[in-house]
């Protein structure tokens, strides 16, 4: 009779794993096959910076990272084969990524060692990627082949008709019973910790680090996924910190997976475009989330929903409870004329008259924000934009401070990321298609009024 060792602990240099290798992959598959047969166990990474293309875990695996274990992953795009997975929003074809667990159960990954994906090289090609128009180098022409309709897929503006998919750091694809504590990830080529359709996740203690300058390196994007919390991290990036998401467009309606039943909770975000942010790829619908007793420093926005036509998904039952943000562009957006990934002209997007309802019309409803403190709000105290025929309803805020920096030189138009809205000068806390907005002990300082409507 065969004998599982689910308790079997192991060191990857019994896989012959060294410090000195060049590539250590080899090393991690043999592990990962061992643990397979085995039922599964624990494999330790002792200190030292362990070089490594992508690698993957298998159910029943606990990857212990030592203090001063560095996963150096290689930085040469032809390593990052495809997989299939899905990228902003789409399910398609992307580069591998960095660590990759998919179609797993009961997986650990613990510790207070390091991820890092060496991301340079991806930035420095972003810029160069985003002027092509069509796949140049061999990776790009692969994944083309694979996605041939890739140029219908939505996209958030991060590479898709280039089709250079850049991966993430760390995602799990369809798995169940996940924990994450105490590890730093760092670095990432694109969005950092990417888990997508997974139930039963914990995170705890994790530490996000990318320059604020990498573009689109989000901290966590929680994708399509249900019973999640994220506990006590820190996460300071170059793009959201810590975002909610289900599907974009067209592919996401289609699968119509939504993310639901999810905590946030103790955590601090630092730098970014957002503290938490809802969306912008709703299609699958998000509900039922609570954030609660989190700091958001210096970050462009600090809570944050954006959504617009063609995203579609309905958006429901969010709380905001015990949030203090500094220095920030713009408190609290609700924002559905979203304009990144598109040209921001559509009119079809964009425009300020009342379209009809479709399946891609995105919705939101029953937000409740209360006890949140900002200072030093750069753009404006707040901004609400639903769209005219589908404008935000339950919207209640209550017990919170708003301070606009007076003298700061930032414009009401930085508030958010929008197109089709009407600039305007004033800075105070904006809405537009809002039913009965709910305003209790709210104080807006630092304007001549606290809203404006319009």
């Amino acid at each position: 009779m065969e004998v599982k060792m689910a308790n079997v602990i192991k060191s990857i240099e019994e896989f012959g794993g060294s410090v000195h290798a060049a590539d250590n992959a080899p090393a991690f598959a043999a592990a990962k096959a061992f643990f397979t047969e085995s039922g599964g166990g624990v494999l330790r990474v002792g200190a030292g910076v362990w070089n490594t293309a992508p690698i993957e875990l298998c159910s029943g695996m606990t990857l212990q990272l030592d203090e001063g274990a560095v996963l150096s992953f290689i930085p040469q795009f032809e390593l990052y084969r495809p997989v299939k997975t899905r990228w902003e929003g789409v399910c398609c074809w992307a580069m591998h990524p960095c660590l990759f667990v998919s179609n797993a159960h009961d997986v650990s990954i613990t510790g207070s060692g390091v991820l890092d994906g060496n991301g340079r090289l991806w930035w420095d090609a972003v810029p160069v990627k985003r002027q092509q128009t069509g796949p140049v180098d061999p990776i790009e022409k692969e994944l083309a082949s694979l996605n041939p309709d890739y140029k219908t897929h939505a996209s958030g503006g991060g590479g898709r008709i280039s089709q250079f998919l850049r991966p993430s750091l760390l995602q799990f694809y369809e798995c169940t019973d996940v924990h994450v504590s105490g590890i730093t990830l760092r670095n990432s080529p694109c969005w950092t910790f990417h888990p997508v359709f997974c139930d039963r996740l914990t995170v705890e203690g994790m530490h996000v680090c990318n320059p604020s300058d990498s573009p689109n390196t989000d901290g966590m994007d929680i994708d399509s996924c249900t019973n999640v919390l994220v506990k006590d991290c820190r996460i300071s990036v170059g793009d959201d910190g810590i975002c909610i998401k289900s599907g974009s467009g067209p592919d996401g309606i289609r699968v119509n997976r939504p993310s639901d039943h999810i905590t946030v909770t103790g955590c601090t975000v630092e730098k970014g475009h957002g503290g938490v942010v809802i969306g912008s790829e709703t299609a699958g619908g998000v509900h039922n989330v609570t954030v609660k007793d989190c700091v958001f420093n210096g970050t462009d926005r600090g809570i944050r929903i954006k959504t617009r036509r063609g995203r579609g998904g309905a958006i429901s039952g969010l709380t905001f409870d015990g949030i203090t943000i500094t220095g920030c562009l713009c408190p609290i957006t609700v924002n559905m004329f979203y304009r990144c990934g598109s040209k921001g002209t559509e009119n079809e997007l964009f425009s300020q008259q009342p379209l009809p309802v479709t399946d891609s019309t995105p919705s939101i409803r029953d937000v409740r924000i209360v006890n949140v403190h900002a200072e030093g709000c750069r753009a404006s105290a707040g901004f609400v934009a639903g769209l005219p025929e589908s404008p935000v309803t339950g919207l209640s805020i209550s017990d919170s401070t708003f301070s606009v920096a007076e003298t700061d030189a930032a414009s009401p138009a930085l508030a958010e990321m929008y197109a089709g809205v009407p600039d305007t000068d004033s800075k105070s806390f904006r809405i537009i298609n809002a039913d009965d907005p709910v305003f209790a002990g709210v104080n807006v300082q630092g304007v001549d009024e606290p809203f404006y409507y319009g």
